[in-house]
């Protein structure tokens, strides 16, 4: 019961907190202002909800209700405190509801990083995926250099990544996507403008631009080089982007290699361009998503890597199986 002065009792005068259950029968009663309809209208028992309300005037240490033989009055002190009440437990009810809403699949924010050599040929088809099949997921989209993204993704910054593969990171899974041949991309009236067939051998004499360091393709190229055997690094003029490197080609300025993905975008853009195709098997770079390990929302980026493979289907790639 409530003491005299109006305060909880216990030793020390330490207050308990009120149970849910006790402010959800409280507020009932002073809805209905009736103990058996406020008891139906909760699912509780009406002995069970005039106890919850008498433990919570015990514990607040004021009297909330004035029972007569006809009716229950609130109190001036139940006025004022079932307003509290019901503010408690509609914060209650909002804190579920997102809780609900952080646990449903393909909800909220996904933080995407992407290299700038895959950004603007497989995002069209990333975004239509969402859009369609994930209308209530917010992908937020950042273009960064491999690096940038894996120091975005081992801080938290980045949820998950889109880049070439094999990262040998610790701490962070990669999701296969698809493996995608090279091209090489050659000006008007060049030798091997247009064959198929090429030998990586013909790598060695060429003059190849490159993009600047930092992207993962310029290590891919000289990586491709060396193992058609040129031990020079051959790099004379670079680029920041896909696009200049290949406008430099269609000026004479040399040749490049292009993933296939990117073929279609930047090769139609000049009519002094031809593209060759090299003999099996061609170079090639494998594209992945890539997450934390253990990360919370592994399931659903497993989920989402698969549903990517079936998207990209159309592209010219090999698509991969998910244990590859």
């Amino acid at each position: 019961m409530a003491s005299p002065t109006g305060r909880a009792g216990g030793k020390g005068g330490g207050r308990r907190s009120p149970s849910l259950a006790q402010l959800r029968a409280f507020t009932a009663v002073a809805e209905h202002l009736h103990f058996r309809d406020a008891a139906a209208a909760i699912g509780m028992s009406q002995p069970a909800l005039s106890g919850a309300v008498s433990a919570l005037e015990e514990i607040l240490g004021v009297t909330l209700l004035e029972r007569t033989t006809r009716k229950v009055l609130l109190s001036p002190a139940g006025e004022r405190l079932a307003v509290r009440a019901r503010a408690v437990l509609a914060e209650v009810g909002a804190l579920m509801e997102e809780a609900e809403a952080v646990c449903a699949p393909f909800t909220g924010a996904l933080r995407l990083g992407v290299i700038p050599t895959v950004a603007p040929y497989l995002l069209p088809t990333v975004l239509r995926l969402v859009h369609d099949r994930y209308p209530d997921l917010d992908l937020q989209v950042h273009e960064e250099q491999t690096a940038s993204l894996l120091e975005g993704l081992t801080a938290g910054r980045l949820d998950l990544l889109l880049l070439a593969v094999p990262l040998g990171v610790p701490g962070v899974l990669e999701l296969p996507l698809f493996d995608e041949d090279f091209v090489l991309v050659t000006p008007l009236g060049h030798g091997l403008g247009g064959r198929e067939g090429i030998p990586r051998e013909a790598l060695r004499e060429l003059r190849l631009l490159l993009l600047d360091e930092g992207h993962c393709l310029r290590d891919q190229a000289l990586d491709i080089c060396r193992e058609a055997g040129r031990a020079d690094a051959p790099v004379t003029t670079t680029a920041a982007g896909l696009s200049t490197l290949v406008q430099l080609v269609a000026g004479g300025l040399g040749v490049t290699l292009l993933p296939r993905t990117a073929v279609k975008v930047e090769t139609t853009r000049s009519d002094q361009l031809l593209t060759g195709y090299f003999a099996n098997p061609a170079p090639t770079r494998r594209i992945a998503l890539a997450m934390r390990s253990g990360a919370a929302r592994s399931t659903e980026y497993q989920e989402l890597a698969e549903a990517l493979r079936g998207a990209l289907r159309p592209l010219p790639v090999r698509v991969l199986d998910a244990k590859a």
